[in-house]
Parts: C-alpha cells; sequence; structure tokens
C-alpha cells in the first residue's frame, strides 16, 4: 500500500463540559504513537503515512476516549490516495501556493 494524507477528527459526546481540548490531547497523544507524520490544526488533525498504519491509528484514537470514560465518540476520517505520485502534506500545500 501507498501512502495517504488523511484527516481525522474525533469526538467526545455527553462529557461534562464544552471544553473538549483534554480529549484532543489524549486523541493527540494516541495517534503520535504511530509512524505517521501528525499535524494538529485548530478543527482537525492530519495524518501522513502508510494507509493500515493509518487505519491502525484511527482505530486507537476512537478507542482511547473509551477508555478515558466517555460514554459516545463520533470519529470521522477522510482518506487522499494517490497511486500517479507522492503525495504529502507539504507536496499539497506548496502546490496551492505556487499558483497564489
Amino acid at each position: 500500500m501507498g501512502r495517504v494524507i488523511a484527516e481525522i477528527v474525533v469526538v467526545p459526546l455527553g462529557t461534562n463540559s464544552p471544553s473538549v481540548s483534554s480529549y484532543v490531547a489524549e486523541v493527540e497523544r494516541t495517534l503520535r504513537k504511530f509512524n505517521l507524520k501528525v499535524r494538529l490544526t485548530p478543527m482537525s488533525t492530519v495524518l501522513e503515512g502508510e494507509l493500515d498504519e493509518v487505519l491502525n491509528a484511527t482505530k486507537a484514537a476512537h478507542n482511547c476516549l473509551f477508555e478515558k470514560g466517555v460514554s459516545r465518540v463520533t470519529t470521522s476520517l477522510k482518506i487522499d490516495e494517490r497511486r500517479d505520485k507522492e503525495l504529502t502534506m507539504d507536496g499539497k500545500v506548496k502546490a496551492v501556493e505556487e499558483k497564489l
């Protein structure tokens, strides 16, 4: 399998506070245990790496909040895969910036 770029959003539901930063931090700690490039953004996390590793990391990130006592979690995952050339986060951004 080739390298992919993925965007993941893991959301705890039914917490006692509208703040979720501690849960986001737990998800980030979990994702960083995998052999992936991880970039936190204000609204999601972007991953770069092998597809199987991204899928394994997604499963672990989803489950880590249950381990912290959350009773409901939603996870959204978008995957971008190209097989005609190498795909990187920086390359995608550079391609747009060059056209600005």
